[in-house]
């Protein structure tokens, strides 16, 4: 009896090997005309089997997805313990509560730095006795090199605030709120905004009458433009809308950060002869640390992430990554270079063929295959012992950018899909890891570009949400 038992487990295990891919092409036609798919799945263990494959050469705009890369390119060269840190310090000399030269603040790119964290500093400055600078408060911001914004990324959405610059003087998240209210139909809509937040924000909105069939009212929208720091909203908003907080990304992050300084060097009364200066050249010399702030590991930050799709805490690391290879600033291009050397000589994954140009997947003119995507994954799921990098993806229906994503959020797929999203118009991509229920994994890539809803009176989303609910129940079990 034992004899068949086992006979029946090897012939089971023979024609399962020998079982064709799952088929894509019939989930295909539920899509609407003109989306392009790439699909990859495969199982981890051992030599991994394709269960379904489907265009997955193709290269194609990863968006967020893009953030997988970033990340284990940084767990790789940083390290999990690795800390941002805003260092504060004098090439002078302290007497009579008097700093007698410069007060040189090294920033680092430091995507957590905060106007608390500053504070803090500040008081630790007051507590060494210092009352009065001779000199100037310099700012280092060699950490970085050229724009702060990358090759690609939408003219018209860079003063969102996801749009944030990834800049060495970063505070708060290079980021604040603004408050539109509407008036009466006719009159302008009322702008504020914390008169704690160094910006200037003028308006000439005006309000419409809800639901107007003048096509003037139709096609006028409310718009932004913004030169600086400094933002004018335009166009109009309707009588019936509530009061709308908008989130604008600071556009220049070092006037910005420099005149918070100013303001609580003053709260704290300690004064300065000098300016407050940008230097972009590394300060060199014997310098005297008087204070200084560091960030959480970057195995937190790295969570943060990919959970929450942070796109400045990738893009910070991404030039971090160039600065640190090469030591040299940091630039896109480099943090593009920086990441493929470091995946070919750290993981044994080739990158050479596609384009990184930025960390968050921001940028329209990266691109990736779900091959290549596939292959980072592999990685990660040999080397997950050391990396803990799964867990620190999004979980459907449990936290981050899957715990509403309707396709995942019930079961069978609550909990059980690990994964990072990506969107930018038009593309829904995914990329990670669905535990069967016996534990093991399987990993999955999805590209979908092109993708425009065709149907009325459902969410724009409610195909794609359809696609995956159903071809992915094919890998669950």
């Amino acid at each position: 009896m034992t004899n068949i038992k086992v006979s029946f487990f090897f012939i089971v295990t023979f024609f399962s090997c020998l079982l064709p891919a799952q088929s894509v092409e019939p989930y295909i036609s539920s899509l609407p005309k003109g989306s392009d798919l790439s699909i990859l799945v495969q199982t981890v263990e051992g030599k991994p089997k394709t269960l379904a494959k489907y265009k997955s050469d193709q290269f194609k705009q990863p968006a967020s997805t893009q953030k997988v890369i970033t990340a284990l390119a940084a767990q790789l060269e940083l390290g999990d313990n690795f800390r941002f840190i805003t260092g504060m310090y004098t090439n002078g000399s302290l007497n009579n509560k008097q700093l007698s030269g410069d007060l040189i603040i090294k920033l680092s790119g430091d995507p957590t730095f905060n106007r608390a964290r500053l504070k803090n500093m500040i008081t630790a400055l007051r507590q060494k006795g210092v009352e009065k600078i001779s000199g100037n408060v310099i700012l280092d911001t060699s950490i970085f090199a050229s724009h702060d914004k990358a090759e690609g990324w939408s003219w018209n959405n860079l003063t969102a605030c996801y749009n944030a610059p990834a800049s060495a003087a970063t505070i708060d998240d290079n980021c604040f709120v603004a408050t539109i209210t509407p008036g009466k139909t006719g009159s302008k809509a009322s702008i504020s905004v914390s008169p704690n937040i160094p910006v200037m924000v003028t308006g000439d909105v005006r309000t419409i009458a809800a639901n107007s069939k003048d096509l003037n009212d139709r096609y006028c929208e409310l718009d932004v433009s913004a030169d600086k720091n400094r933002y004018h909203l335009s166009g109009c908003i309707a009588s019936n809308a509530d009061k709308t907080p908008l989130k604008f990304a600071v556009i220049d992050p070092t006037e910005y950060f420099s005149t918070i300084l100013k303001n609580e060097l003053k709260q704290q009364k300690i004064t300065f002869n000098g300016r407050v200066v940008e230097r972009k050249q590394k300060v060199a010399g014997g310098l005297t640390l008087l204070a200084s702030s560091q960030s959480a590991p970057l195995s937190e930050l790295l969570t943060v992430m990919l959970k929450k799709s942070n796109n400045l805490y990738a893009d910070t690391i991404f030039r971090t990554l160039g600065a640190h290879y090469y030591n040299v600033s940091g630039t896109w291009r480099n943090g593009g270079d920086a990441v493929k050397q470091i995946l070919r000589k750290k993981a044994g994954i080739d990158l050479e063929n596609l384009v990184i140009a930025d960390g968050s997947g921001l940028s329209r003119l990266n691109l990736v295959s779900a091959n290549k995507l596939m292959e980072i994954l592999q990685y990660i799921s040999v080397h997950n012992n050391q990396l803990a990098f799964i867990e620190k993806l999004p979980i459907a229906g449990v936290d981050g950018t899957l715990q509403n994503r309707k396709s995942f959020n019930q079961a069978p797929f609550k909990e059980a899909v690990m994964a990072k999203t990506g969107y930018i118009q038009g593309s829904y991509n995914l990329a990670g890891f669905i535990q069967k229920s016996d534990g093991r994994y399987i990993a999955f890539v999805q590209l979908l570009s092109g993708y425009r809803a065709d149907s009325q009176g459902e969410p724009k989303n409610g195909a794609i949400m359809r696609f995956e609910s159903e071809f992915y129940k094919n890998f669950i079990n």
